[in-house]
């Protein structure tokens, strides 16, 4: 075979191999949006053939409408909720954010020290399961008789249900460290501070990331309940006030803007713990292709 016939099948299989590479990239980015996709037409038929009353169940199309004007206040279709979303969206945002970082810090801090000692774990970490079975929608009243009315309580809650999942993953990243890592650091001479900042921390990462990761997403399902106490705004406010006028559509749209919402500080949140744990992805199962 001549060199140019070698030449032209290494040219058709690097052609090959690019439409190949193309065609995956393709389906990659498609493939997350056919499950919605799907989910939204089968709900629009069922809507439009199904005999369902649109005030009981409004369209996707009726849904997007009214989204479409709490964003731009241009159609009137939210009645009176035009044009509110970005206030409402930003009272939420900042609620959901302090309650997180307080929740999640305490709860990183109390982890790495229930992980880091047995007396501090005998005389803590039974409250703290005791406590963690409690439903925090059980605490509001007494948020409300400790914080009064007002932001204070639903930042509360919020923290609240974020502190729990980090102490869990905190304590649990500590206590999987490898002994051997801990014996040689001690050898080495390191002390406390240098065997918890150079060490335990370092090891315990990947579990932290995880706590972090669920309490973000439970402090965006608690918002609901948080924004409900004597609060006048807020995506929780706009559903469950929505929900008092039967504006059904908007109640939707007030759901999915906090799933979007939770969607994109996940997003953040893994793309952080990807940057701080690169050092561990060439150790862990990524998944098949």
């Amino acid at each position: 075979m001549s060199d140019s016939e070698h030449s032209s099948e290494r040219d058709a299989a690097r052609s090959s191999t690019r439409r190949i590479s193309r065609w995956r990239s393709t389906l990659n980015s498609v493939i997350p949006f056919l499950l919605p996709a799907a989910i939204l037409i089968l709900w629009q038929l069922a809507v439009m053939w199904g005999g369902y009353r649109r005030s009981v169940l409004p369209a996707p199309s009726d849904i997007f409408v009214a989204w479409y004007d709490l964003i731009t206040g241009t159609t009137k279709a939210a009645g009176r909720y035009s044009g509110s979303w970005f206030d409402h969206v930003a009272a939420s945002l900042w609620r959901v954010y302090l309650g997180f970082a307080w929740g999640a810090l305490s709860g990183i801090i109390v982890g790495l020290f229930i992980g880091i000692s047995r007396i501090f774990e005998r005389a803590v970490d039974p409250t703290v399961q005791l406590t963690r079975n409690i439903p925090v929608t059980a605490w509001v009243p007494l948020s409300l008789v400790f914080f009064g009315i007002g932001n204070a309580p639903a930042i509360f809650l919020i923290g609240l249900g974020a502190f729990y999942p980090n102490v869990v993953n905190t304590t649990h990243g500590v206590r999987q460290m490898s002994s051997i890592l801990y014996k040689a650091a001690t050898m080495m001479g390191a002390n406390r501070r240098e065997m918890l900042l150079r060490v335990i921390l370092p090891a315990s990462l990947p579990s932290i990331m995880t706590g972090v990761r669920l309490g973000m997403g439970i402090a965006w399902v608690l918002v609901v309940v948080a924004e409900i106490l004597a609060v006048r705004s807020g995506l929780g406010y706009l559903l469950n006030d929505a929900y008092q006028f039967y504006r059904n559509d908007v109640l939707i749209a007030a759901m999915i803007s906090i799933g979007v919402l939770g969607f994109l500080s996940d997003v953040i949140i893994v793309a952080i713990r990807n940057r701080v744990l690169q050092w561990n992805q060439l150790e862990v199962f990524s998944g098949e292709n």
